[in-house]
């Protein structure tokens, strides 16, 4: 990607529509995620044709634009161009049943990823320093880091608490408070001590610990964010700031530890009930299916809605065999896949993405693999779905589980250490051998399929390459990678109306420009933008690149020919419905 960000950063910013299109913009670990006032303003193929955007996509009302590892920086520059400001509420769009519950779920638990991967690591250091002897479990030391990792899964009702009450637009300080509520530890002392506790005499709280869990909060502050709104409603702003928190930890306080907390921690129950049904007489099914479907999941978000099951189930029975072993080995079939391309391909660019997308999928990361070059070739996805469901199939028949949450790429294997034992580890990393070495296999195989299409010219244009490709005589191969248009729709009124004669116009993918025939090199415009070439049997092509182009005075082109060079025909392959007939 091109590490002009600024640049890149406006060029996005004019497609989305504009700053006025903008209600919201924020980023993952991949992509910019926008809110738009108007999705029809955005020009989709405009950006996708950007050096440095890999794909769009729309999923539950967010449009967003994949990046790759460099978003951060990306944001860092786009966001001062950005100037939001609050906006009045307009109607939500709607998005549909399914769409709204992975909406809801994944502005839940995203925000705390980070938190939950870094003491997931930890816990997988502390793991290992067991293991190896270097400290011992009855030790200080062991008390102090296992406090340290296990801080973030204890305190978990609270985190969430915040995270789902910006979600729904509440106030997150307040959820806290009710969190913490329920967390208090001489609420905690009267779940120990085992006795009956009615409020005001009347009410009847139930004796629940809700340290660790998960569905309880979710409950209570999703009630939460009706009453708070309704006390907002209610109550006179001059007294607002008052009276709201009072009622709202008052009556929410009440209604968790009361009817909501309790509610919660059944469906937890039926939910442990679930995931150890699970265990015992499927426990290869959820790693298979994570495994080989994780690709599509990922392209349509659904991916959202399940992986916090393993969060869910780590929270109820201290471990992840839910999503964690399946996602793992779908990351790294999917960076093996890409690696295969690299090695394969003859395209230049196509191995550079491949490469390096490759790399960063094996680290957890795979939005650049997948859709910079898995999904554009498929044949990769496919091998890479395979590979990654074998893999998944050995983890799940082998009871794999990870004892903590965190990156689902090779440092993941970490996480396999636990209960004193390296048996889960060592299976993990069969599994991902598995993945991996069936991946490579299929990859290869397809490979000689449907790499041989690819174009025998390298790009690596700066020397000056050439390669003999057959060509009938008269016939005109594709100078470009790209999509061809018909002359008409040529934006030059010159070039066009055929002034010029006969000709198509080709929205270029890549930089490269090469012969589209054998022959001998007729002239070469000194701003470098156009060329001219003469076959054998007399047939004259003029290749011009870009409008006006004569006007940067040769910024920005490399020629490689002077006139009267001779040059072997190279090839680009083209789409479009006039791509037939060059």
């Amino acid at each position: 990607m091109s590490k002009d960000y600024h640049k890149l950063a406006e060029q996005i910013l004019s497609l989305v529509g504009g700053k006025d299109n903008v209600r919201n913009c924020y980023h993952c670990q991949t992509r910019l995620r926008f809110s738009l006032a108007d999705e029809n303003k955005a020009d989709t193929a405009g950006l996708e044709a950007l050096d440095g955007v890999r794909k769009v996509m729309i999923n539950a009302g967010v449009y967003q634009v994949v990046i790759g590892t460099d978003v951060a920086d990306l944001f860092a520059a786009l966001e001062p161009m950005l100037d939001l400001k609050p906006q009045q509420e307009e109607p939500a769009q709607k998005k549909g049943v399914i769409n709204t519950v992975i909406d809801f779920v994944a502005g839940t638990f995203q925000p705390i990823i980070p938190a939950l991967s870094g003491a997931g690591m930890l816990k997988a250091l502390l793991a290992l320093l067991v293991v190896f002897g270097l400290i011992d479990n009855t030790s200080q030391t062991y008390y102090i880091l296992n406090f340290f990792s296990d801080a973030i899964f204890y305190f978990l009702p609270i985190l969430l608490a915040f995270t789902e009450a910006q979600k729904l637009k509440c106030n997150p300080v307040l959820a806290a408070g009710v969190a913490g509520i329920m967390m208090h530890t001489s609420w905690s002392a009267l779940v120990t001590a085992g006795e009956p506790v009615y409020f005001f005499g009347v009410i009847p709280f139930q004796l629940v610990n809700y340290a660790n869990t998960v569905i309880p909060i979710i409950l209570v502050i999703f009630v939460q964010a009706f009453v708070e709104k309704k006390l907002n409603k209610w109550i006179p702003k001059s007294v607002n700031l008052v009276f709201v928190p009072m009622l709202t930890f008052l009556v929410m306080g009440t209604l968790a530890l009361s009817i909501l907390g309790p509610i919660g921690n059944v469906v937890g129950q039926y939910l442990a009930v679930f995931f150890n049904f699970l265990s015992v007489n499927a426990s290869w099914a959820p790693a298979v299916i994570i495994g080989g479907a994780l690709p599509v999941m990922v392209m349509f978000g659904l991916h959202n809605g399940v992986a916090p099951l393993g969060v869910m189930q780590m929270a109820e029975l201290g471990y992840d065999s839910i999503f964690g072993p399946g996602c793992v080995c779908s990351n790294i079939a999917q960076g093996t896949a890409g690696l295969i391309v690299a090695l394969r391909t003859r395209s230049q660019k196509d191995r550079q993405l491949a490469l390096s997308g490759g790399i960063t999928a094996l680290m957890g990361i795979t939005e650049p693999i997948l859709y910079g070059v898995n999904l554009p070739k498929k044949y990769p996805l496919v091998a890479a779905m395979i590979g990654g469901g074998c893999g998944g199939l050995y983890a799940g028949l082998t009871h794999t589980h990870r004892f903590a949450t965190g990156s689902s790429g090779l440092p993941a294997v970490l996480l396999y250490i636990g209960d004193n034992s390296m048996t889960y580890f060592i299976n993990i990393i069969i599994a991902l051998v598995i993945s991996a070495a069936v991946t490579a296999v299929v990859t290869l195989i397809l490979c000689a399929k449907y790499e041989k299409t690819v174009a025998p010219l390298s790009d690596e244009a700066a020397n000056a390459e050439t390669a003999n490709v057959a060509v009938l005589p008269g016939v005109v191969t594709c100078p470009v990678r790209g999509r061809v248009v018909p002359m008409a729709e040529i934006p030059d009124e010159t070039f066009a109306s055929g002034v010029l004669g006969q000709g198509v116009g080709i929205l270029p993918e890549d930089s490269t420009v090469v012969a589209p025939f054998s022959g001998v090199i007729s002239s070469v415009a000194d701003s470098g933008h156009a060329v001219g070439i003469t076959s054998p049997d007399g047939m004259e092509v003029l290749i011009h690149v870009g409008v006006d182009t004569v006007d940067m005075k040769g910024k920005g082109f490399q020629t490689f020919v002077q006139e009267g060079d001779t040059v072997a025909a190279g090839r680009h392959r083209c789409s479009g419905a006039e791509a037939n007939h060059l």
